[in-house]
């Protein structure tokens, strides 16, 4: 008799959904981290003194070093060289490392160090970045802004290193497997951290009715030590899993200067290049501001201090709700028997309901905005798997396009017309979040799996990591550039809540509208030379 084959541990079903849900509750983490600040833009200003080309100069400086140091270049080196398991214990590390600067600068111990001192006095002009117009401080930038720059910074480089660690070690433990499934969850995880974020950041800034910042960067950075303990872990397990194959970790075809030519010179990178850079430029740097904007266009009454909805105890229950909106829904894309499939998808509308309720009657702009992805990880498997047996890539991407204007635009005209009317601004704001949401789901989805088409498969890996180097420059740009904007037509506003974000919103919104135009071109482009962009992923 023939020995029987041994089974590795990516052969266990429970052993590489283990592994995935390590990754996927580092990124989850990240998420979190990265927009910690976002839902409490007006306690900055408050406590400390950050204006809003302050506040947007700092959350602009996490992609810093990405875009200007070409620090995602030597990210994709170290992960070629260095392998999956390394590369995700380092990049955890890293972000660790930039979340203790952030929290200490935003600290109390910080006021009045020498530290601060320093920074006051210093980082006031970067020789070569301020003649070009790109330093990452400014004279007159609050220090606690600058060295919470320094920080993110810090962060931003572990957090592109995360992004692509946990693609490729995805791609490791599901070749062959249920990759689609395994990439969508990790996504839509993830994209849960951004509503967590927006729902216990305020939370933790009040706790206890003292209002202290600082406490929500302290939640961060607990986030970003069990990131760490879930990368230590996976290590062990992929460890043990090459172990058991003997197989070397795999490794793409690193970033080559001499690809550079053939990438540029091609029309399809382009395209897609600045539909990526146009598109997640209008979406990221959006949720920096979100908050504040429902803050500046709601008419917002806070519920009496002793009733139920003023407690710490309804933020829990809000959240365990909005996690069976998210399980739920994405859950009844794959049931096969119609019953369940409609009793969960049932279940899930009801608890939606239930949340905006709820974040209606707790009158909290965070809780409102926080619906932001739960559409989206309800549609994302379904527009998976349409687009791999129906196609319709480029008409998606236009279609997101569109759905892109409308939403900022009624941001900008429709949402301030119901100042006033408590109800109906609620209702369209939830509204307008969730089909933002959807769009978010839309363009991604389509974007990425049409790239392998319209590359020269020999510089896909090159081609990528320019592609995510365009458009961390629209990450470092726009949250900036908003800042700037509101300062500068909202002249002598200190009141945080009173701001105008028309200009803003209209900048966002033509952000969508050039994506639209090159949607467009690429219809003729596909058409022209039969790229194959409306065709299915899946051949028959």
């Amino acid at each position: 008799m023939t020995q029987a084959i041994q089974k590795t541990l990516r052969d266990s079903a429970g052993m590489r959904w283990t592994a995935l849900l390590l990754l996927a509750m580092a990124m989850f983490c990240s998420y979190i981290f990265m927009d910690i600040l976002s839902p409490i833009k007006d306690l900055m200003q408050e406590t400390r003194g950050w204006d809003s080309t302050a506040f947007g100069t700092m959350q602009g400086s996490e992609v810093f070093l990405n875009v200007f140091v070409f620090f995602l270049i030597f990210a994709g080196i170290i992960l070629d060289k260095m392998g999956v398991r390394f590369t995700a214990v380092l990049s955890a590390a890293v972000m660790l490392v930039g979340a203790c600067v952030k929290w200490y600068a935003v600290s109390e111990s910080f006021m009045g160090s020498g530290l601060e001192t320093w920074f006051t006095n210093n980082l006031n002009y970067i020789p070569v970045f301020d003649e070009l117009g790109v330093s990452p401080f400014y004279e007159g930038m609050p220090a606690s802004a600058k060295f919470a720059a320094c920080g993110f910074m810090i962060f931003g480089c572990g957090c592109e290193m995360a992004g692509i660690t946990v693609s490729r070690g995805i791609v490791k433990w599901f070749k062959g497997r249920e990759m689609a499934l395994a990439m969508g969850s990790e996504m839509a995880l993830a994209r849960l951290g951004v509503a967590t974020c927006m729902i216990f950041s305020p939370f933790f800034a009040r706790l206890g009715g003292e209002v202290s910042v600082s406490r929500s960067v302290a939640f961060g950075v607990v986030l970003m030590c069990i990131a760490l303990i879930m990368t230590i872990v996976y290590f062990f397990m992929d460890q043990k899993l090459d172990s058991q194959t003997g197989e070397a970790e795999e490794k793409d075809d690193p970033f080559k200067i001499s690809d550079l030519g053939k990438i540029l010179t091609d029309a399809g990178f382009w395209i897609v290049a600045l539909l990526c850079v146009l598109y997640y430029s209008a979406i990221f740097p959006f949720q920096k501001y979100a908050v504040n904007m429902l803050q500046c266009n709601l008419t917002l009454t806070a519920p009496d201090a002793d009733s139920f909805w003023a407690s710490s105890s309804v933020t829990i229950v809000q959240y365990v709700i909005m996690l069976i909106v998210a399980a739920a829904g994405f859950a009844s894309n794959f049931q096969k028997k119609a019953n369940l499939k409609y009793g969960l998808l049932g279940l899930s509308i009801v608890a939606l309901i239930t949340y905006c309720y709820m974040g209606f009657m707790r009158q909290s702009a965070e809780s409102i905005f926080a619906v932001f992805p739960l559409l989206a990880v309800l549609i994302t498997p379904i527009l998976g798997s349409y687009l791999d047996h129906h196609g319709k890539a480029a008409s998606m991407l236009v279609l997101g396009s569109i759905l892109l204007i409308a939403c900022h635009l009624t941001f900008a005209f429709v949402l301030p017309m119901f100042k006033g009317n408590a109800v109906g601004g609620i209702i369209i704001a939830y509204t307008t979040i969730l089909v933002l949401g959807a769009s978010f789901s839309l363009v991604p989805a389509s974007l990425w799996p049409s790239v392998p088409k319209l590359v020269d498969a020999k510089v896909i890996g090159s081609a990528y990591a320019l592609i995510f180097w365009i458009q961390n420059i629209g990450l470092w740009l726009f949250p900036l550039l908003i800042g700037k904007v509101l300062d500068k037509t909202n002249p002598g506003v200190t009141d945080p809540t009173q701001f105008d974000y028309t200009a803003p919103l209209v900048m966002l919104a033509s952000l969508g509208v050039a994506a639209l135009i090159l949607g467009f071109v690429l219809k003729v482009v596909d058409k022209k030379k039969g790229i194959g962009l409306e065709l299915p992923n899946i051949q028959e």
